[in-house]
Parts: structure tokens; sequence; C-alpha cells
């Protein structure tokens, strides 16, 4: 570590962006794709791009949607039902069944049901409670919402740990970065193209200033989300290690977080009522989401929440009925102490839930330029560590081990994101619509494809690999309104008259995607070596400069 304060902050600023950058990268690019997860599970759906869905009053949505749960899921303790939005017209409704014995074969699902653990979800016709015509299996959005803390392929517990080590990383090198450059807002208005490490690092400078206080806020609120798994100490010595007093007194509207029924049962008091005096305390058109637990049981009760979109606050508030009487048990408020506040919005910003259309769309560009942050940043270290080998090639050496490495770490984690993304929305074009397990095998193609792009990556971590890479990421991406128009009725010579523009902006933004990173070939097919390269013959395995 050189001397100096400043000098000190940015060799902590150098490596703990480095060793976790990848990670990052990831992080950003799936969190990133979450503002829009309603309309990538839309897109993903085509069978619902020309449904006409109808919206009922509140009360009878509620009651088609109680009935078809009666129906359905009898004998489930829990309910779920999301009400109706702008960008999600249908209802969703989850139940609880019983957990899957390990070795077991799964019983096969219902088509338009899927299952996640011991829960599962349909979306419903709210004018009928009928299961909407949803003929494939798929994930969706949700994929890239568990992507970007659950990670996937091991124990959702052990990736929010490594999500959580990655982003506090993250947050040391954000505030590091702000010490280490005394110029950083001059900076974001100095752009030096075709001076190699300088060219970088004036990348770099750009897109971290460009969105700093968006950078700071979803770094820091991402770790918020999950404070009590990373500092559980605080509620463990208050509450003498009785997690459900904590819950209890923190929560109150969650109640126990698994009711045992009393086996007496009783039917269910009718929703109407409840939804009338929701309205009187919220108004029309706020309730957004209703649990049931142990419907059909004497000890059932029903809570209503409003829509979060009215705040910024995760924390709703909430009415608890008792399902047999329909008698009020308890309200909670907004008002819930300074702390508690304090923590919702934090997880309310972090969610973004709130956000109107120009707002979602601000959010957007600014978790783009997060990537392009956290990329330049990989780049820039590979740039500089390769000058520091000109003069070894020069005399004969080669190029250390460390630098190839992260060279070929660069292209696979970041030019090989570009193509998994894409190949899931092909893979849920292409994949036979009845085969099993659907949604699991475009899962399985995205990190397929994405492995084999970072051990080419790996093996050649030259130019031109970044060429090929991005050039295939920029087909697959800019083909995507292609591929929509010969698999759906949908396409943008439909969708834009016909103002489905959830289906339209998914094309529209694909294919802008696809265009920059063609533009990115091009500079690239453009750029010549640096001098010193040439000069040196400081080359890769290959003898092709990199980037």
């Amino acid at each position: 570590m050189k001397e100096g304060f400043r000098q000190s902050m940015n060799w902590v600023h150098t490596w703990s962006g480095l060793l976790v950058g990848w990670v990052l990268f990831m992080v950003f690019a799936a969190g990133t794709a979450c503002y829009y997860r309603d309309e990538i599970t839309f897109w993903m759906k085509p069978e619902l791009h020309q449904a006409r869905l109808g919206l009922p009053p509140e009360a009878e949505v509620v009651n088609h949607t109680v009935a078809a749960l009666q129906q359905r899921a009898p004998t489930s303790q829990r309910w779920f039902i999301s009400l109706p939005t702008v960008r999600e017209p249908g209802v969703r409704a989850s139940w609880s069944g019983a957990p899957v014995v390990k070795g077991a074969a799964e019983p096969p699902l219902e088509p338009g049901v899927t299952r996640r653990g011991r829960f599962y979800s349909a979306v419903l016709d709210p004018a009928t409670g009928k299961l909407l015509a949803v003929t494939r299996e798929t994930r969706g959005g949700e994929f890239f919402y568990r992507l970007h803390f659950d990670l996937h392929y091991m124990p959702a517990i052990w990736a929010r740990w490594i999500i959580g080590f990655c982003a506090m990383f993250m947050l040391v090198a954000i505030i590091t970065g702000i010490v280490t450059h005394r110029r950083i807002f001059a900076d974001f208005f100095t752009f030096r193209p075709r001076k190699g490490q300088r060219s970088w690092l004036d990348a770099h400078n750009a897109t971290a200033v460009l969105a700093l206080p968006y950078h700071l806020m979803i770094t820091y609120t991402g770790l918020v989300t999950l404070m009590l798994m990373y500092m559980p100490w605080g509620p463990q010595v208050t509450y003498q290690g009785d997690p459900q007093a904590f819950t209890a007194e923190v929560f109150p509207a969650s109640g126990p977080r698994d009711p045992k029924p009393s086996g007496m049962a009783t039917p269910l008091t009718p929703i109407t009522p409840l939804i009338t005096e929701a309205q009187q305390r919220w108004g029309k058109g706020s309730i957004g989401r209703i649990t049931v637990n142990n419907p059909g049981d004497a000890v059932a009760t029903i809570t209503l929440s409003r829509k979060s979109e009215h705040t910024m606050s995760s924390a709703q508030p909430t009415l608890v009925f008792n399902g047999s009487s329909g008698k009020l048990l308890s309200e909670v408020g907004e008002d819930r102490g300074a702390v508690f506040t304090t923590r919702s919005v934090l997880y309310g910003l972090h969610q973004g839930r709130f956000a109107d259309p120009l707002l979602r769309l601000l959010f957007f560009v600014s978790g783009l330029a997060g990537c392009g942050m956290v990329a330049t940043g990989l780049l820039l270290w590979a740039v500089k560590e390769r000058n520091k080998y000109t003069k070894v090639v020069a005399k004969g050496g080669r190029v250390g081990w460390a630098s190839r490495l992260v060279d070929g770490l660069n292209v696979g984690a970041i030019a090989g994101l570009m193509i998994a993304i894409p190949a899931f929305f092909w893979a849920n074009r292409l994949l036979p619509v009845g085969m099993s397990a659907r949604g699991q095998a475009e899962i399985d193609l995205f990190f397929g494809v994405w492995g084999l792009a970072a051990i080419a990556g790996l093996a050649w971590p030259t130019r031109r690999m970044w060429m090929v890479q991005l050039g295939i990421a920029a087909f697959l991406f800019g083909a995507i309104p292609l591929l929509n128009a010969a698999t759906t009725a949908t396409h943008l010579g439909v969708s834009i008259p016909a103002g489905l523009w959830r289906v339209a902006g998914f094309d529209l933004t694909c294919l802008a995607l696809g265009v920059a990173l063609l533009m990115c070939v091009g500079w690239l097919a453009r750029r010549k070596p640096a001098r010193s390269a040439q000069r040196t013959g400081a080359t890769h395995l290959t003898g092709e400069p990199a980037l």
C-alpha cells in the first residue's frame, strides 16, 4: 500500500472493486432488469399478449379468486392474493401445499401453475377467477429478481451471505472512490477517446458520477434489506433468542409464522364487507394484497394490505380480520416508530415499487450506468496491469498469470452474461411448450450458455474473443423483435398501434441493447493496438492485443 491517505484509499478502492467485481456486474445487471420484471414475465407468456382482461370492482375480483382457491386448494394453510395493477392485469394467486418428500416424485403441475418449494402460484382472470390460458412454464422476470440476491444452484442462505459480502465491498469501493478523486465532478465532463488507460478511467468516472446517488442508495439499501440476517445480535439479546416474540412486536400484522389449525371446520366469512371497510380507510382501488391463514378453520384470519405504490415505505397499513366472524382484530397504520419507518423506507427505495413510469426508467438507466461503472473498473485494472508487462515481454518474458486470469474473467463475466441473458429469452420461445420442467430448462440453458462463454473467454482472453462474444450478444438481443414476430402475432407492427407497450417496450429495449453492443464491436474493430504494444509485442496468448 502506498503512502498518503488518498493513495491508500486508491489501493483500497482498486482491490475492493476488483475482487468481487465479476459478481457485482451480475448483481447490477439482474437487479436492473428487475425494475421491469412484470413486463419481462408478460413478454415470456405470449399466450397472454392478446388477452383482454377486464377490471371489475375489487370485491368481485376477490370473491372470484377466493372461490377459485376454495376449489383448487381447500386444504391449504395459507392463501395469498395479489390484486391486479396497471403493470400486472391478472390476479396472482398463491397457496401453500404439502412439503415435497425428498427423493419422492413430484406430482405433475397443471398448465399455468408454477411451484417454488411448497408454494404454488397461478395467474387468474380477474373477471372470472379462471386460470388464464398460460400453456408454457417459465420463471420470467422472477428469475432475475431471485438471481440478484439468491443466485442459483445453492442454498439461499449461502447466496445471501455471498451477495452481502460483495455488497459491503461495493460500498467500500464507492466511498473510497469518492475520496480518491478530488476532481470527481469535473472529471465527469472529461472524456479523452483513444487514450488507452486514460480513456478507460474517464469512462469509469463518467458512469460512476452519472448516477452516484443511485449507486450509494442501491448498495446501502441492499444491505439493509437483509440486515437482520447479517446483524442478528440485537434482536437475539433483546428478545432472549425468541424470534417469534420479536416478529410479533416489530411486525404485529404478520401474526404467527405458522399458525396451527384448530381442526374445527368453519365457513370463511364473506369478503365483501371487509373490502368495503378497507376502502373506507384507504379509498377505492387501494387494496394490494390479501392473506388468508387457515381458510375454512375456526382460527382463520384475513389480512388486507394497502398497495405499495402509494408511498416509498415497504410497510403498508394492514387490517386483520377474524376469518370466521369478520370481526376486525387489529389495525396497523403507517406510523410505527422512527426506526421501523426508516428501515421500511430504505427497503422500499431498494425495491422501487413506488416509482411511476418516468422514475422507473430513470432507475433503469442508472442501473445500466452501474453496470458500466463495474465493467469499466474491471477493464481499467486489466489495462493498467498489462502496461506493466510491456518491458517484460520485450525481453522475452510472458504476461503474468494474474493478468491473463483477470482478462479471461472479464470476457466471461461481462460479454458472457450479455450472451446468456438474451439466450434465456430465446429459450423461452424455442423450447417445446409442453416439455417437463420447462422453467428450469430455461434457467439451465442460461447458465449453460454463460458457462461456455466463460470457458472460451478464459481460454482465449483476446480482443478478437471480445468481438466474437459481443457480436453474438448483439445478434441475440437485436433479433428478439424478429423472434417475437416469428413466434407470436404481437410483433411491433401490431403491439405499437394496439398500445401494447409492455410487449413493444421489451422488443425496442432489446433492439437498443443489440445496437449498443454492435457499436462496441465496431469500436473494437476500428481500434488499433497501442504503440507501446506494437513496439514491444506485449500481446496475449494468441499474439493479439486485448482491449
